[in-house]
Formats: structure tokens, sequence, C-alpha cells
């Protein structure tokens, strides 16, 4: 066999380990996400694999910490360790464009075509062992959780959602000429439009994030007041206006998905604010399929409407 045959060879069989890994990763969103799952199918193709390898990391990561490798019967310490393996493993995966974990090889080849580095993917590791401080004696109550107050909420979400935002801009972007002003508001935009998703979500999962894992992410030391709902209620439509009005500067193949995530997250804090503050505790706040479909085909005419930059 000549070098040039093996070569090929040799690219053929990386080709289809990195077409394994994303189908991989298209399970993984899929087993846990509707709401994305939905958003993905209206990005453009180029875009689609590289939203789910983005989503597939940050789920498994997410699982380590919430409750998986405890149920596992890991010890506090071995899910410490776990993570630690995990952020080591993706890191030289990103250097090397090759991992045995499906996942994060999936995620190594988004990552290094799209230029998503260690200003990315540290700070959400930091986030994820954030929640695993909890497991501390020296960082937790005396009765065992974790209350955030409003320096570490801010850290929180920066690394465990508006980095995540920064990392699909990244995808969006990789092949577009932007202005530095552009490219600006676009970073504050996708940042704005995490956080509003990460807060809305700590709302939503108020009993079991109090009650199952000891973390009180809205620095709430006691039980969350009306007055505590409306003010973060008021945070995320802030955040919200401002992720939506740098939508028009994505690529217009980018534009209908993000327009229906943020009517989404909208839909959702609207159904929040009218849920009286005792029943978050109870139950989670959630948007019927059939209203999911309705606002994903409203963005679609929306950006359609708008028309091609």
């Amino acid at each position: 066999m000549s070098k040039n045959q093996r070569g090929s060879e040799h690219s053929s069989s990386l080709a289809r380990f990195s077409r394994t890994a994303e189908a991989v990763s298209e399970n993984v969103i899929g087993a846990y996400s509707t709401s994305f799952g939905i958003a993905t199918q209206l990005l453009g193709k180029r875009h689609r694999n590289h939203i789910r390898n983005i989503y597939a990391l940050v789920r498994v990561a997410d699982e380590i910490v919430d409750g998986v490798a405890r149920e596992a019967g890991l010890s506090a310490d071995e899910q410490f360790e776990v993570l630690e393996r995990y952020e080591n493993d993706t890191h030289q995966a990103i250097r090397t464009g090759y991992s045995t974990d499906l996942v994060i090889h999936a995620f190594a080849q988004t990552a290094r075509a799209s230029r998503i580095d260690r200003t990315l993917t540290e700070p959400f590791f930091a986030s994820m062992r954030a929640d695993l401080a909890s497991e501390s004696p020296s960082e937790s109550h005396a009765d065992g959780r974790i209350v955030f107050d409003r320096r570490a909420h801010a850290d929180y979400v920066h690394g465990s959602a508006e980095v995540v935002g920064l990392m699909c801009l990244r995808v969006f972007t990789r092949d577009s000429v932007l202005t530095e002003t552009e490219r600006e508001q676009l970073e504050r935009g996708a940042q704005q439009l995490g956080a509003a998703f990460q807060n809305i979500n700590f709302l939503r999962d108020l009993g079991d994030d109090i009650d199952r894992l000891g973390r009180s992410y809205l620095g709430c030391d006691g039980a969350l007041t009306d007055a505590d709902l409306r003010f973060w209620v008021g945070e995320i439509r802030s955040q919200l206006s401002e992720a939506e009005a740098s939508i028009p500067l994505l690529p217009s193949d980018a534009r209908a998905a993000v327009r229906s995530a943020l009517s989404l997250f909208s839909h959702l804090t609207d159904r929040l604010a009218r849920t009286p503050v005792e029943e978050l505790y109870s139950s989670r706040v959630r948007v019927p399929d059939p209203v999911k479909a309705a606002l994903a085909s409203s963005a679609v005419l929306a950006t359609l409407m708008e028309g091609k930059r």
C-alpha cells in the first residue's frame, strides 16, 4: 500500500469516527431537550451538527455535577476527579483533534473549526466545579446548602451559560466578516440570551435545586418572595431585550433558530411571572408542545419577512 493510499484510508477512518461522534451528540440532544432539538432543526445545515456537539458536551458535564455521578455511587472527591478528567480530556482533544470519548471528540471538531478555546471552556468548567462545592463543608451552610450571592451568581451564570452562548456565536460567525462594533453587539446578545435562559431555569427548577441538590442560585437564604420573583422576571426580560436587538446581525441561516429560542424563553418568562411563588417550589413551569411549534413557526415567518442580509 502506497503512502498516499494509507493517508486516504486514515482520513476516511477519522471522518467515519467523527460522523459517529456527531450522531451520538444528536442522540444526546434528542434525549434531553425537545426545545433545543426543534431550534437546531431551524438552523442552516452547516451549523446544526456543531451546535449539537456543543450541547452534548455541556449536557454531559452538567449531568456529572447534577446527581448522575452521585447516584452511581461516586463520592464527592470522586465527582471532582471525574469532572477534572473530563475537562482535561476536552482540552487535549481540542489540541489534538481526537478523543476516544465520542462526545468530547465531536465537540473538539467543532471547537477547532470555530475557534472555541480555553477562554470559553475554562469558565464553563469552573462553574461546574462551583456546583460540586456544595459537597464541601467549608463551602456550604450548616445545613449543607450553598447559597450563591450576587457576585457568585454572576460568575456562575457567565461560566455555565454566557460562554455557551459565545461558543454558539463562534459557530454562527466562523465564516463572517464583522466590524468590531458588530462583533461586540453580537457577543453581548449571545451572553444575555444565555444568561436569560439560565435564570429562567433557576426559577423553573427552584424546588429541585434546593431540595435535591442543596443549591440556592438566586441568592435567597430563605424562601423566594414575590418581590424576588418580580426582580428576576425584570432581569430576564431586560436580558432578552438586549439579545433580541442583536439578532438582525446574525447570519441569515442562524436567525430563525435564535429567534425561536428567544420567543420560547420570553413565553416561559411570562408564565413564570403569572405563577405564585409557592407553586414554583412544587412544579416546573412548562410550555406545551403545540405552543412551542407555534412559536417556532412564527420565528421562521418573521425571519423570512426580514429578508436575507
